[in-house]
């Protein structure tokens, strides 16, 4: 097994861990696995090609949806809900 797999599969298991947090103790684990995915996507497009890798960012697109539309609407400067 590759080790793109395996990191993928504990980058899932470290998303859902995270999701089970209370809100307030979600943003630091969070933010890391935000910011590590981009670059787990790529190492699986690397491995296994721009399907899968496409197919990985849309799951990270659905999983992180909240977030991006929030920093979205922040960085265009729509109106935010806090």
């Amino acid at each position: 097994m590759a080790y793109s797999v395996m990191f993928a599969a504990l980058w899932v298991v470290a998303s859902t861990i995270v999701a089970m947090l209370p809100m307030r103790l979600q943003f630091p684990p969070g933010v890391l696995l935000f910011v590590s995915a981009p670059a787990l996507i790529v190492w699986l497009g690397h491995d296994y090609g721009w399907v899968i890798s496409l197919l990985a960012c849309a799951a990270f697109a659905s999983m992180f949806r909240n977030p991006i539309r929030f920093y979205w609407r922040r960085w265009t400067g729509a109106e935010v809900q806090e």
